[in-house]
């Protein structure tokens, strides 16, 4: 049974074990057609957030009597059109690197089906984020709901215990965050001091 995009929108954000369980024959490439719809939607919802943002900056800035009506013209279109391509591109190459990433740990962990199973998984659980990612605050759920979906999908795809599925996810996770806490905590503290002395320092007022 082909499930169409509406049914996989629904049945990936309100029973993701049965419908996983319903996509096991979909190849890379239907699952990839799924993702690219959803994320131009996604990417599309953006766009407008950034534009209608340029434009109430535009305004706010207009009241206090700076002239910005002509930039905000003019900048919030191209911004918004950058960031639709911005969003399109590195979505489709961050979700293969991501599923590339993934399908390390749920090999080791004894995942054995192939990593177009991770990479569907990793598609397939998107769906809430690229849904609902774009509102605020529900975003944050949103990214946990996502998370929850795609631990399900490497259970399911892969026939894996829950916990298995969950340790492979989180693995996935915390060694990327713990890399990228140890550079920003190493760029940190490798800052050189303030430039300029503050009032107290010597030579002020002539001394």
């Amino acid at each position: 049974m082909v499930l169409s995009i509406g049914e996989r929108i629904k049945g990936f954000l309100f029973s993701p074990s049965d419908t996983f369980d319903a996509s096991m024959e979909d190849t890379v490439g239907d699952a990839f057609k799924y993702y690219v719809v959803i994320l131009a939607i996604y990417a599309v919802l953006s766009a407008i957030i950034v534009a209608v943002a340029f434009s109430l900056f535009a305004g706010i800035l207009g009241t206090f009597g700076v002239r910005t009506m002509t930039f905000g013209a003019a900048m919030g279109p191209l911004v918004a059109v950058g960031v639709f391509v911005g969003v399109l591109v590195s979505g489709i190459i961050g979700v293969f690197i991501g599923g590339l990433w993934l399908h390390i740990w749920v090999y080791l962990v004894g995942g054995r089906n192939g990593i177009e199973e991770t990479i569907k998984a990793v598609i397939y659980g998107m769906t809430p984020s690229l849904l609902l990612g774009w509102i605020p605050v529900v975003g944050f759920i949103a990214g946990i709901w996502a998370l929850i979906v795609e631990i399900i999908g490497v259970r399911q795809l892969h026939e894996l215990s829950t916990g298995k599925a969950v340790l492979a996810v989180i693995i996935a996770i915390i060694i990327p965050a713990i890399v990228i806490g140890v550079i920003w905590a190493t760029f940190i503290a490798t800052m050189p001091g303030p430039v300029f002395q503050g009032p107290t320092g010597p030579g002020f007022g002539g001394f």
